[in-house]
């Protein structure tokens, strides 16, 4: 009995070997998805926004700027050269502001070359100066501001 059932294991283990062995084998051929993985993709072309350089006269403008406050000391050539790229970093620096390659909007205000709105549409007729000082804003309407923002005098 014992031989019977070894010999049947046996046959049962080689027969489960033997499958494999016997299995089809399937052969595919190349499709056009395998046949696009083969071959790379052409790159697209990169497409670049936004303004990728400073106008050289804004650069000059920048450049007087720096040179009225004493940061730069070379003539305004409208070149975004090493040295107004440093002097702009140094001016950055100064004022406590961060630090990069492009000129920071806070800085170009500081240096009065914020935005042009002379020709801006509602330009016609209306003042850009700064707000008046507080000392003239009747005491009545200071009152009602201070108690609006909850601050004790």
């Amino acid at each position: 009995m014992l031989s019977f059932r070894a010999s049947l294991a046996l046959s049962l283990l080689a027969a489960l070997a033997a499958v494999p062995a016997f299995a089809a084998r399937t052969h595919r051929t190349t499709s056009a998805s395998h046949a696009h993985s083969l071959h790379k993709a052409a790159p697209k072309s990169h497409k670049l926004h936004g303004q990728q350089a400073i106008d050289p006269a804004r650069v000059t403008e920048i450049q007087q700027a720096l040179i009225r406050e004493h940061y730069l000391t070379s003539d305004a050539n409208g070149k975004w050269d090493g040295t107004t790229e440093a002097a702009m970093q140094k001016y950055q620096a100064d004022q406590g502001w961060q630090t990069k390659l492009m000129p920071d909007s806070r800085a170009l205000l500081k240096l009065g070359l914020g935005p042009d709105y002379s020709t801006a549409i509602n330009a016609k007729n209306s003042s850009f100066a700064p707000p008046p000082p507080v000392t003239t804003i009747p005491t009545p309407q200071v009152n009602g501001f201070t108690a609006a923002a909850g601050v004790s005098r």
